[in-house]
């Protein structure tokens, strides 16, 4: 069949796919290049037969093509082309594939906020960031002159880890006062994981203050520390901090106006 216009070799988004052999059958194989062919759709295939175009009266499945009828074994195959996305108003369903894809096609720009989630990282990805972080801060004074571990009422707080893997760094500061007479008196502060497991320490500190000349005054300290616990757990988990006396007759935290601690909690992921 004669075809006026520039030859269709021309055109960079139809493709030429070899001339089918008929044998009186309905269905055969599409190939381009002696090499399986799977189209976009039905749609995108325009087919010459003995001179007759043909268009809308077959369908495909894979690579292969059926037609309507049977075709004669006759009957020629003049040309068959593949009209790729850039002809047509609409991209067929699936029509885009990993190939059709140039090397850094897709920018930065072209992706949504939020699109990529945790679950598309490889597991095997460092990161190393912080994925969330929580903290308390406190305020009231509070004494004791126990020798026994007891909270600091609302000193607690409470973080969920997104994997198992996350570690969970703890940044503690508190203002501890110590009274008594004498010489080497302190006290003690510790963080405990108190969920899931109940009371699990995590580490410990000791304030101490030295009287220089034995009288009963009141000692300041503050206490921090740093510590990166692994709790290998996806369930919330609560810490929180006591204290207790060591030597001297009491211990206090905020004892002045003035003074506050903090618990901060950062989740570190894997």
């Amino acid at each position: 069949m004669a075809y006026i216009g520039r030859g269709t070799e021309s055109i960079s988004n139809v493709e030429v796919l070899d001339n089918l052999t008929f044998d009186g059958s309905a269905s055969y194989t599409l190939q381009k290049s002696s090499v399986n062919f799977v189209p976009s759709s039905a749609n995108n295939l325009l087919i010459s037969i003995s001179g007759v175009v043909q268009q809308g009266n077959f369908s495909v499945s894979g690579s292969t093509i059926t037609f309507d009828t049977t075709v004669s074994g006759s009957d020629t195959c003049d040309w068959i082309l593949h009209y790729g996305t850039g002809l047509i108003t609409t991209v067929a369903d699936g029509a885009i594939t990993e190939a059709k894809l140039g090397s850094n096609a897709v920018t930065t720009a072209k992706i949504n906020n939020g699109a990529i989630t945790s679950a598309k990282l490889d597991s095997g990805l460092a990161l190393g960031k912080i994925g969330q972080v929580v903290s308390v801060t406190h305020t009231s004074d509070q004494t004791t002159t126990s020798t026994s571990w007891s909270d600091i009422t609302g000193f607690n707080v409470s973080i969920t880890p997104s994997a198992t893997t996350s570690k969970i760094l703890i940044l503690t500061d508190i203002e501890f006062y110590i009274a008594g007479s004498g010489q080497g008196l302190n006290g003690l502060v510790k963080v405990l994981r108190d969920k899931p497991s109940a009371n699990t320490d995590i580490v410990q500190r000791r304030s101490q203050s030295y009287s220089q000349d034995g009288t009963g005054v009141e000692y300041e300290n503050q206490v921090s520390f740093i510590y990166l616990d692994s709790p290998s757990t996806t369930s919330a988990i609560d810490y929180k901090i006591q204290f207790r006396l060591g030597s001297g007759s009491s211990v206090s935290v905020n004892h002045s106006n003035n003074k506050t601690g903090s618990l901060t909690l950062m989740e570190v992921l894997a």
